[in-house]
């Protein structure tokens, strides 16, 4: 049932398939079966950008509040990249907890020695 295409023949990519609902797709990759992603690495990341898009979106807000009616650049785009760096801050603290909580489990309530 593959189709040709350019003299090869196609196969369905195995990401089009969806999961079972409630479980995990089957494995496709070459990737070990206890990979992980770096667990400090993405410490590392949430902990110095959390407090980053945190003051960006608080320098933002209070450019856009002091900004007068035919100012440049106006309170709307202001307005939205506070909205947006106040979204990545939300998803770096998200990303915070999910990674705290991972190392939590791993470690079985031991502080980590990493």
């Amino acid at each position: 049932m593959s189709e040709r295409q350019h003299g090869r023949p196609t196969t369905p990519s195995p990401r089009s398939r969806s999961a079972p609902p409630g479980g995990r797709a089957p494995r496709t990759g070459g990737e070990p079966v206890t990979a992980r992603s770096a667990l400090r690495l993405r410490l590392l990341l949430g902990a110095v950008f959390l407090p980053v898009f945190a003051a960006a979106t608080a320098g933002f807000a209070v450019w856009a509040a002091r900004e007068g009616p035919g100012d440049s650049p106006g309170t709307g785009p202001l307005t939205a990249l506070a909205v947006i760096c106040g979204l990545l801050a939300l998803g770096a603290a998200a990303d915070l907890a999910v990674v705290s909580a991972r190392r939590r489990r791993s470690s079985g309530g031991r502080p980590p020695t990493d």
